[in-house]
């Protein structure tokens, strides 16, 4: 039995008064041969304390330095089905893991919930200022703290306001965690997939949080790194498919997948440039079998003069399929189908963005789009006023439009979670609703193949095929 102190050093836990045995009885502490201490990372401080207790080892912790919250509701909230099942099963496993729910299913309303539950000074991460607007609006509207409104800090575009609940975007939050990572008994990640990325990572590693959330639509990566998630968060305690939230709490959709045609002098260039790219792949053994065979493309891209012509040539067939010319044409017919609908549109570069904007007199929403101008469009778009935007990625995740009804999708990544996001953004529900999200594909191009594979995932049942 040993007594303890245990302090918080830039993210990492400092433990005075331990031997070697005492050391190796407690996980993930090690001796740092730089400061002659015993340390840990901050995520450890949970394990480290519970098993101090199960060892009878006298521990002072000035580790610590998040506040107990006498949290209530501001307005009632009362739950639906699936979110009381997620709290349910968030509780059960302590109160660390990941909740999956499609868009529009109540993801920031349960986690409200959540808080309250908990009791304890919350940091909120989210990843961009859009979406940290929205949560301060959400957590100041529901939120109050021994009877008073609770004020929401706020770290990101340009405010830097730490309170005991907190929103922070993950650049923010990556920069101050090490200050900060022991004033936060509650860490929620918002679209926790980014956190695998290495530099986000540390914003978990440096925390001391013993209660924490992710959320998402999806967990799926691209590259299976899912499980970086699940150790610095928590298992997936709560998953929900779109299709079983439709009629109950999303509105009902059709997907159509549209096939066009491109013009001969497009589907020249496009069967040149698509042979150059397809043969390197062919010498260098590349089959794209897993997420790892992208890498290795790059790699070998890099190191040759016909590498990098390859490299250029799968661009450009890239390009070629996602703005060929049949797609403004249908984008032109659907728009005049649904006239009067609260329609978006979704491309993957900005260039078609902008092309649509000139094309149709479309405002255009992009990560170039200023603040004040962004904040226009879809607060003209939340009034009617506008109904339709053209977006590269901006609406992908984070932004609230519970009026549109119709999606179009010119162009995008392939990945489930990208599709998931797109549809989810015309989903919320209301009275005689019915959303219908178009996929125009480049005829005879690799963008069918992706939309195949795609519609493997469950989101597609029952969807249509328009060709």
């Amino acid at each position: 039995m040993a007594n303890i102190t245990l302090e918080f050093d830039s993210g990492t836990l400092v433990l005075d008064g331990l031997n070697d045995p005492a050391a190796g009885q407690l996980p993930s502490v090690t001796w740092d041969q730089r400061t002659q201490q015993w340390r840990a990372p901050g995520r450890a401080y949970r394990q480290i304390v519970t098993r101090c207790k199960e060892l009878g080892h006298v521990l002072v912790d000035h580790a610590r330095a998040y506040e107990t919250l006498n949290l209530t509701l501001a307005e009632p909230i009362i739950p639906r089905e699936h979110q009381t099942h997620a709290l349910r099963e968030w509780s059960s496993a302590g109160k660390a893991g990941c909740v999956a729910l499609p868009t529009g299913a109540g993801k920031t309303i349960m986690a409200v919930l959540a808080i309250v539950m908990t009791g304890r000074s919350t940091l909120v991460v989210v990843p961009t200022i859009d979406l940290m607007q929205q949560w301060e609006q959400v957590l100041g509207k529901f939120l109050k703290e021994a009877g008073h409104a609770c004020k929401i800090g706020l770290l990101g575009g340009g405010a830097h306001d730490p309170q005991p609940i907190t929103v922070a975007t993950y650049d923010s939050a990556l920069i101050h965690i090490e200050r900060l990572g022991n004033k936060f008994g509650l860490l929620i990640f918002d679209e926790c997939h980014h956190l695998p990325a290495p530099q986000y990572q540390t914003i978990a590693v440096g925390s001391l949080a013993p209660f924490r959330l992710g959320l998402s639509a999806t967990m799926e990566r691209v590259d299976g790194r899912e499980s970086v998630i699940f150790d610095l968060v928590g298992p997936l305690v709560y998953e929900a498919q779109i299709h079983q939230m439709v009629a109950k709490v999303l509105a009902p959709y059709d997907v159509y997948s549209i096939q066009v045609p491109m013009s001969d002098e497009e589907k020249n260039a496009y069967q040149k440039a698509r042979s150059v790219y397809t043969d390197f792949l062919r010498r260098s053994g590349i089959r794209f079998n897993n997420g790892a065979d992208w890498m290795q493309f790059v790699r070998m891209a890099a190191r040759s003069a016909d590498g990098r012509e390859a490299m250029r040539a799968y661009r450009e067939q890239k390009h070629l399929a996602q703005a060929a010319s049949g797609k403004l044409h249908a984008t032109w017919e659907i728009l005049q189908r649904h006239r009067g609908e609260q329609m978006l549109i979704f491309t993957d570069d900005n260039a078609l963005a902008y092309r649509i904007g000139r094309e149709y007199f479309v405002p255009v929403l992009t990560h170039q789009t200023k603040v004040k101008e962004r904040k226009a469009f879809l607060d003209g778009f939340r009034r009617g006023e506008i109904s339709v935007l053209a977006t590269s990625r901006v609406l992908n995740e984070g932004v609230d439009v519970p009026e549109a009804s119709i999606g179009i999708v010119l162009s995008g990544s392939g990945t489930v979670r990208e599709h998931v996001q797109r549809l989810g953004r015309i989903l919320r529900a209301r009275p005689g609703k019915r959303a219908v999200l178009y996929e125009v594909i480049s005829q005879g191009t690799s963008e069918y193949f992706v939309n195949q594979r795609r519609r493997q995932h469950d989101a597609y049942q029952g969807s249509s095929t328009l060709s």
